[in-house]
């Protein structure tokens, strides 16, 4: 009887014990489940052209920490912008429309500070990462809305907002306040004309803060900086590393003091060739120290990142593209619907994911991220959106293919683009019927857009035509006027 009691008090502590012992393996199995939704950071330079990157053929000066990132992951060769400037670029990547769909198509201010919201109804990246269960963090440049408006970035998504919320007083590194969500955070070290708060230091350090934070969460942190978009203004100690190296130097004079200082205007600077190269240094440092963070972390192998920029290079404030090469072999800068002005540098790593030191043709654009990152963690894709993911290729599998990719751009005369496999239609003066312009080229045979074959093939100009008008509605706000003739 006595061992009989025994055997069953044994029996039932192992059952116990097992079972317990059962439910914390699940429980471990739960967590490594959960632990497989990747970390997801997208750093977006601020006209970083296409040649600006050591790994993409710059030799002027090198890019070593994002050079590791190509090496680490994969490199694309035929990446596009969502537009040619700012604002327009940025509401693409996040609605994963293009400017013929997205709702913000233009820079359009907003004074005393800020741009044109998104509309409310707007649903972005960050809102359906927000509802899967992330963290979500942006530090930079936003340009989506004024402070509280419906496009605010708290509107629109993220939990934590450190930066510019204005991308006109971006354009100033010893800015006078930055925004932590709806506080102003004044920088007391650059109150009159002190320059005691470099603004991508501060920001930099609050993006850190962000993954130090959340690493036991997962978490989608969007980097907008605003290097190097003018003004050129780097601290000492990068301009020691270059100065004398890029002569003869270039100066500029800007604005210095009056009412509008560090308003938007951009600060003098006479040694605009050094402070480039400085300011690319001080992002490539960057990239550096956020993957060193993830590593110290132990969350580098469970996270997506991509770099990229918003748009070619710019030819404001000093900044020289010419002499840099800064858009390689292609045509145009920014503000140009030609190759310089979207055609972008992008590299993904994802450690055990995506295959290292690999290159891909894929041609992809800014609105493919959103159903890219949807179809990673297991999100419905949105039905109206321009993206197609490119997750096969980041896996190296067998890839969907665009249609075509389609922009457009609300200043100087209405600009709009079409690309379809090889060949890209351009269209210039959409708003001057008198002036308009329609360009074909081959980008395989003609990536520098050197030679106009629209003559030669007036059937292709006539498909391509058909589709640029189909691939946009009308906007109350970006308005075009349609249909547009064509001459």
């Amino acid at each position: 009887m006595k061992i009989t009691k025994l055997f069953i008090t044994v029996l039932i502590l192992f059952l116990v014990f097992g079972a317990c012992t059962n439910s914390n393996q699940n429980s471990k199995k739960n967590i490594a489940s959960e632990k497989q939704t990747p970390n997801i950071i997208y750093i977006l330079a601020d006209d970083l052209g296409y040649g600006d990157l050591s790994c993409y053929g710059q030799t002027n000066f090198s890019t070593p920490n994002i050079d590791k990132l190509a090496e680490s992951g994969m490199k694309f060769t035929q990446h596009y912008s969502g537009c040619t400037v700012c604002a327009p670029s940025r509401s693409a990547l996040l609605t994963g429309q293009h400017t013929g769909h997205t709702f913000i198509r233009g820079n359009k201010e907003i004074q005393p500070e800020g741009q044109h919201p998104l509309e409310a109804k707007a649903v972005t990246m960050a809102e359906v990462l927000q509802k899967a269960g992330y963290v979500t963090g942006a530090f930079g440049k936003w340009g989506l809305g004024y402070p509280g408006s419906e496009g605010d970035p708290n509107n629109q998504g993220f939990d934590e907002f450190f930066g510019f919320n204005c991308q006109r007083m971006g354009h100033n590194y010893y800015p006078y306040h930055l925004w932590h969500n709806q506080e102003k955070i004044v920088l007391k070290g650059n109150e009159g004309k002190q320059t005691g708060e470099y603004g991508p230091d501060v920001i930099h350090n609050r993006a850190i803060k962000f993954l130090e934070d959340n690493k036991d969460k997962p978490f989608f942190m969007y980097y907008p900086s605003i290097i190097p978009h003018a003004e050129l203004l780097a601290p000492e100690k990068y301009m020691d590393k270059y100065r004398g190296k890029f002569l003869p130097e270039l100066k500029y004079i800007g604005v210095d003091d009056g009412e509008n200082y560090r308003l938007g205007p951009y600060g003098s600077q006479p040694e605009s060739h050094a402070t480039f190269a400085a300011m690319v240094n001080i992002l490539d440092d960057e990239v550096g120290e956020i993957v060193a963070k993830l590593k110290e972390l132990g969350i580098y192998e469970n996270t997506l990142i991509i770099f990229t920029s918003d748009n070619g290079p710019h030819m404001e404030g000093g900044a020289d593209p010419d002499y840099f090469d800064s858009n390689g072999i292609l045509k145009g800068y920014k503000r140009d619907l030609y190759e310089g002005g979207i055609r972008i540098p992008m590299i993904a790593v994802w450690d055990g994911k995506i295959k290292p030191g690999t290159e891909t043709d894929h041609i992809s654009a800014f609105w493919d991220v959103f159903p890219t990152v949807a179809e990673i963690t297991g999100i419905e894709t949105l039905e109206n959106i321009d993206g197609i993911s490119f997750l096969p290729t980041l896996l190296g599998q067998e890839q969907k293919p665009h249609d075509y990719l389609y922009w457009e751009f609300h200043e100087r005369g209405g600009r709009k683009a079409l690309r379809k496999g090889d060949c890209k239609l351009v269209n210039y003066n959409v708003l001057k019927p008198e002036l308009t312009t329609i360009e074909l080229y081959n980008l395989i045979d003609d990536p520098g857009e050197e030679n106009n074959v629209a003559h030669a093939h007036p059937k292709i100009v006539a498909e391509l035509i058909e589709l640029m008008k189909s691939a946009r509605t009308e906007s109350e706000i970006f308005l075009f006027e349609s249909p547009t003739i064509i001459k």
